[in-house]
């Protein structure tokens, strides 16, 4: 089977009703990143960043994966298929898909504040116990913080994102604006006779990715569209 790589961003998690950072009305707007989304905001409110993260899960056990997951997952019959999401949400894996590669961490687990990617220290949270309590312990004594990339921290699956980007077949880009790096820089690592599509609403700069088709269209009909033309290939 040939190997599909898809890179998706938060336009397919809008669809679901999950609020994403970077949209308007995004979480942006109702807290500084400064505070909830980098090492120095943890360290100066620990509990302010909990309570939100808290919050979000909340919101997320309450989303339900849409079309465009499910279609994602629907190809898996068809290609060998990795998916690299910016999203910190579960999505994807609750729509069916199988090989997740999560850049920017998942929200449902946490880990160690002094060490967060020993994985001896990450856990995952169960659905009906999401909530994480001031003072809660990582296996090393340390406080619980979520297991998400912050802003100034390094992308640690960024390097396993490389090597299935540099063996695609064909590579998809899903509801990203190409501006968030390292993640955008991904594309660079394609091969250049790769056939690559690109899938959002909005105008993307797609001009410097060799052998690029835009489909301009939000993420599920996007998607749907994309797999008619893969079917044919």
């Amino acid at each position: 089977m040939k190997k599909l790589v898809i890179l998706t961003g938060a336009g397919i998690s809008a669809e679901s009703g999950f609020s994403t950072f970077r949209d308007a009305n995004g979480l942006w707007d109702q807290y500084p990143v400064e505070q909830v989304a980098t090492p120095e905001g943890w360290y100066k409110d620990p509990s302010l960043v909990t309570k939100f993260y808290n919050h979000l899960r909340e919101q997320l056990i309450k989303a339900k994966p849409n079309k465009g997951h499910e279609l994602l997952a629907s190809l898996e019959e068809n290609f060998e298929v990795t998916i690299v999401t910016q999203n910190v949400d579960d999505l994807h894996e609750r729509a069916g898909s199988t090989h997740v590669i999560y850049l920017h961490g998942e929200l449902m687990k946490v880990t160690s504040s002094k060490d967060p990617n020993n994985p001896r220290f990450i856990q995952k949270l169960k659905p009906n116990h999401i909530d994480v309590l001031d003072g809660d312990k990582a296996k090393d004594g340390s406080p619980l913080r979520p297991w998400i990339v912050w802003f100034g921290e390094a992308v640690p699956n960024m390097d396993e994102a490389v090597k299935y980007a540099q063996k695609a077949d064909i590579f998809v880009i899903i509801g990203t604006s190409l501006v968030v790096y390292p993640a955008a820089g991904l594309v660079r690592f394609v091969p250049t006779n790769v056939p690559k599509y690109v899938i959002d609403p909005k105008e993307v700069p797609t001009s410097n990715i060799s052998n690029c088709t835009f489909i301009q269209k939000a993420a599920s009909e996007g998607i749907m569209e994309l797999k008619d033309i893969l079917l044919k290939l």
